[in-house]
């Protein structure tokens, strides 16, 4: 069973009290920008277990009959097919996925804002399938001299450019498909654009990381820098709130360098600024919500190795920022984080060792450890897929759960028919043959029954997991590390 560091329900109950009282504070109008993500926030649920992926959807419910959900888009990123890496579609296709979930979790949303908007025909595309889909769309604009200089910015040639938004609620969360996307910005517009409608209107940032409440080399925030390696982002101590309230905050580089020009278009604006520190501006009570420090840092730690290891794979594939491996390792230093820290790691090496093929390890939730290997049938994904289920539904681990006369002709189809050089199942193709194999084998059944209890596992492979492989362990909630090493010597792998 998995430890619970974290208490999601104290978070969603005080998070929501919090945003009320900042809605009373701005005489009932908020634009509440929303960083990181929404509803699936599982760097989160790793560093704080028990912390919900969708528990900022789950607040947002409570305020439902409030709220009116704005989403933004770049435009640059329309144009460019912009990729989310972690579903493998483009941001604009994000928007409509974003669209149907809140509005299957009967959220408002009241429209879509184009932003940096430059006449691209991507973006002008886009606006049109918006429009004929009855979805309302703004467009807002590159604002020469943003952020620095203010006196353009706040005019009716910088902010009064933009489109006005139209909204009918109290709480406007203001949220996007990825970073970069101009969120904050379009907060500013409304701002501008209500004080000029004689509109009394605030703003606020929901950000979960860094947590400003525990200290700057708490593993948590440690891992938040691991986790943003690749934006070079980098935790600090807010020296505004040190200064206004003598109290030891934490921060992150870029929100403290953007503060005095924040502030300074806060009180062009509005005639006085209300926040004294960038750590005001946010709403985060995630630090009043951990229950076992021990189990988030342990948990932190892991997630830290499990982006350095990411990192390593990335780089052999030429997808990494060259200064992203050294500044993980300095972060793994801070933490006091080494392979150790994963004893998968050692046991899946030491079981490749012995048997001179690609191996796996996995901790599963209870703490026991499973080796598989690579067979003539199986990959090492796929063996200790199978060793895994073994061991929770207490099989002897010399017993075969797939039948011979089931391996072989799937094995044959893919070489024979199919055009596959290898053989070996992956682990989609042996759950498929696992289920054939269970409607006349009891154990197979028994072991079937067990892929909900993988949920919470941490493995580590010798060799870089496959495509399929990858994608079906992350579906059954089993965390992924690999060796930045290939299997085979061939230049093209996919």
């Amino acid at each position: 069973m998995v430890s619970v560091g974290f208490d999601n329900a104290r978070y969603i109950k005080t998070q929501s009290e919090q945003i009320r009282k900042r809605i009373a504070a701005f005489g009932g109008k908020l634009y509440l920008e929303f960083g990181g993500k929404l509803f699936d926030d599982y760097h989160a649920s790793r560093v704080l277990p028990g912390f919900a992926p969708d528990s900022k959807m789950q607040m947002l419910r409570r305020l439902k009959e409030d709220a009116e959900i704005v989403i933004v888009i770049n435009a640059a990123d329309i144009e460019s097919n912009k990729i989310r890496g972690d579903l493998g579609i483009t941001y604009d296709e994000d928007v409509l996925r974003l669209i149907d979930t809140f509005r299957e979790l009967d959220l408002y949303v009241g429209s879509v804002v184009l932003t940096r908007y430059d006449g691209q025909a991507a973006a002008n595309q886009f606006y049109n399938r918006l429009s004929e889909l009855g979805i309302r769309c703004y467009r807002h604009y590159p604002i020469a001299g943003y952020p620095s200089d203010v006196a353009h910015i706040v005019s009716d040639e910088g902010l009064g450019k933009n489109d006005y938004i139209e909204t009918t609620r109290s709480l406007v969360v203001v949220t996007a498909p990825g970073p970069g996307s101009g969120k904050m910005a379009t907060c500013l517009s409304q701002l501008y654009h209500e004080h000029k409608r004689g509109v009394t209107a605030g703003y606020a940032k929901f950000e979960t990381f860094p947590i400003w409440n525990l200290p700057l080399k708490h593993p948590v925030n440690i891992a938040y820098e691991a986790a943003t390696a690749d934006l070079n982002d980098v935790n600090m101590i807010d020296p505004f709130h040190l200064e206004a309230y003598d109290k030891t905050a934490v921060n992150y580089n870029r929100d403290v360098e953007i503060f005095p020009v924040l502030n300074a278009i806060f009180e062009r604006i509005q005639g006085t600024s209300p926040y004294r520190s960038p750590t005001d501006m946010g709403v985060n009570m995630a630090g009043y919500c951990i229950v076992d420090d021990e189990i988030c840092c342990r948990a932190s730690k892991m997630e830290i190795l499990r982006r350095y290891y990411t990192a390593l794979v990335n780089r052999l594939r030429g997808k990494s920022d060259e200064q992203e491996v050294p500044k993980l390792e300095l972060l793994m230093k801070q933490a006091g984080v080494d392979s150790s820290t994963f004893p998968a790691i050692d046991a899946a090496l030491h079981r490749a060792e012995e048997t001179g093929a690609p191996a796996g390890a996995m901790i599963l939730p209870d703490g026991r450890l499973v080796t598989g290997k690579t067979s003539q049938t199986l990959g090492a994904a796929s063996a200790l897929l199978l060793n895994a289920l073994k061991q929770l539904a207490g099989i002897d681990a010399r017993l075969d759960l797939i039948d011979s006369g089931v391996l072989t002709p799937i094995c044959d189809l893919k070489t024979r028919y199919l055009a596959h050089r290898n053989p070996r199942l992956h682990t989609d193709e042996v759950l498929l043959a696992l289920t054939i194999s269970a409607l006349s084998n009891p154990a197979a059944k028994q072991a079937q029954e067990q892929l909900p209890a993988l949920r919470g596992s941490e493995a580590h492979f010798t060799v870089i997991l496959s495509e399929e492989d990858e994608k079906l362990l992350k579906r059954l909630g089993v965390r992924v590390t690999c060796e930045p090493t290939y299997e085979t010597q061939r230049l093209y792998h996919k």
